[in-house]
């Protein structure tokens, strides 16, 4: 049976078709291969791409009614294409981001210019959940604090891109792009042959670089371990796969001991053995049971001790959660033209804060049309959706507003934009969006493509693989003469 027409609308920027339904330049050949295929030729290929998934293991963890469930990933085998000469755009757009987050959050731990100079507001930083004052005063290496950040950008119905959000904490996903790309390898190599798609496998080696950069001890072979809350956590394969193709060991709190001298030593069967630098996975609040949350048993005691000392880096550093936070992010363009002089590359999407009164009331004026987040929640997870929402719930969450004005910002619905995804008899459109991860040490790396996400449910807007999303490869293609994208960032 052939695909049925894939339907486009003016409303939305489809990604592989313009509105009158033609592919847009330069991708004539993933058009022309999805036209030629049947539906049943194109579920096969689906088929293969699930098996891999599950030979190869590949699964993450939905927290469900107290219950850890484990499942295979979500992958659709239509590829989100991107060319170069956006793409370049894009990276010194993130790199610029990064480069001034980190900026902020070394001046909030020391001299907090940015307050004093009214460009950053004081009530925001002492109401900020993720200030963590155990950091003050601290100075990390060549002034990092987030050494890797996975930042979340959309597509608007006319083309533009922006940044939904930064994630700073502890953020996921990479290993889902690396293997979404060896699912593509398997499945469609007559198709990656047609493009000269940049690789992106040299991701774990620019990981390692960057944090063998921030090591305390230069010049020598760094002893780097990846620290994991253990089998449970949501991102274990990610932690367990990073680990084995950097070469670092992969532990738990308990494989872990600060000893008399301030350092961090690893346990192993031959004795102690002293660790340099920590990729940690674990939240701040349990990190450390002698400097937050005593009864933590996912971190280790005086781990604060041995980072404030210097003898151990931590990446990403404790506190960097303070630049995580949603309404902070709206500030983010400010932090670039303060500590860089630059324009941002990369705008905002336009958002509005409740803890400001006319903003607050614009926002409970308008919420049906609107997006409602909170501050510090991730997952998408507490997320307000307007034209989507019951009377009943649209009158909670004015109420949680007024109550915690600080808590929550608003942001106009965006139609993001639409990738071709297969879905029963026919290829639709699906929203979508896309996670680059930038790394910052000694140098700067951006992957080339990043993490798309799907929401494989029809009009959804909810990418997130907890909710029900999915994922895609992303490719970043050369251009040619007639490959010109049509929006450029």
């Amino acid at each position: 049976m052939p695909i049925e027409p894939y339907p486009t609308s003016k409303l939305i920027y489809d990604e592989l078709y313009t509105h009158s339904g033609r592919a847009r330049p330069g991708l004539g050949h993933i058009s022309s291969y999805l036209k030629k295929n049947t539906v049943n030729q194109l579920h096969r290929k689906s088929e293969l791409a699930e098996l891999a998934i599950r030979t190869l293991g590949i699964t993450f963890t939905v927290y469900d009614e107290g219950q850890n469930i484990d499942r295979e990933w979500p992958f659709d085998i239509v590829p989100r294409t991107i060319f170069q000469s956006e793409w370049q755009r894009i990276e010194i757009g993130l790199k610029q981001r990064l480069r001034a987050l980190n900026h902020f959050i070394d001046d909030i731990y020391n001299e907090q210019e940015i307050i004093a100079d009214n460009v950053f507001p004081e009530a925001l930083l002492k109401s900020c959940k993720d200030f963590r004052p155990e950091c003050v005063g601290m100075r990390p290496k060549y002034g990092v604090w987030a050494h890797i950040c996975g930042t979340d950008l959309i597509r608007d119905a006319d083309g533009t891109l922006y940044v939904l959000e930064d994630n700073l904490r502890v953020p996921s996903g990479v290993s889902y792009m690396l293997e979404n790309r060896n699912i593509s390898k398997r499945i469609l190599p007559e198709l990656l042959n047609r493009y000269e798609v940049r690789p992106m496998d040299d991701y774990p080696s620019q990981l390692l670089d960057i944090l063998s950069s921030i090591s305390p001890k230069p010049g020598k072979f760094p002893e780097i371990v990846v620290l994991t809350p253990g089998i449970y956590n949501s991102a274990y394969f990610e932690h367990a796969f990073l680990a084995q193709r950097m070469g670092a060991e992969l532990v738990e709190g308990p494989d872990l001991m600060v000893a008399s001298d301030d350092c961090v030593y690893m346990k192993t069967v031959e004795g102690p053995s002293k660790v340099d630098v920590i990729y940690r996975r674990i939240d701040d609040l349990f990190l450390d049971p002698e400097a937050f949350r005593s009864d933590s048993t996912l971190g280790v005691n005086g781990l604060m001790r041995a980072w404030k000392k210097g003898n151990v880096a931590i990446a990403n550093a404790p506190g960097v959660g303070v630049a995580d936070d949603k309404v902070v992010y709206t500030y983010v363009p400010e932090m670039i033209r303060y500590y860089l002089n630059e324009d941002p590359i990369l705008p905002n999407v336009p958002s509005y804060l409740c803890s400001d009164a006319d903003q607050q009331r614009y926002v409970l004026d308008h919420i049906e049309d609107l997006v409602v987040k909170p501050a510090n929640e991730s997952g998408g997870y507490g997320m307000y959706i307007g034209p989507r929402e019951t009377k009943r719930r649209t009158t909670q969450f004015k109420k949680l507003i007024k109550a915690n004005p600080r808590n929550y910002m608003a942001q106009p619905i965006i139609n993001l934009s639409t990738v071709p995804t297969l879905c029963g008899p026919a290829l639709e459109p699906r929203h979508v969006d896309l996670r680059p991860f930038i790394l910052q040490g000694d140098r700067s790396f951006v992957t080339a493509g990043g993490l798309t996400r799907v929401a494989l449910v029809k009009g959804s807007l909810v990418v997130n693989s907890s909710q029900g999303g999915g994922s895609k490869d992303t490719w970043i293609l050369e251009d040619t003469k007639n490959a010109r994208p049509r929006h450029a960032v």
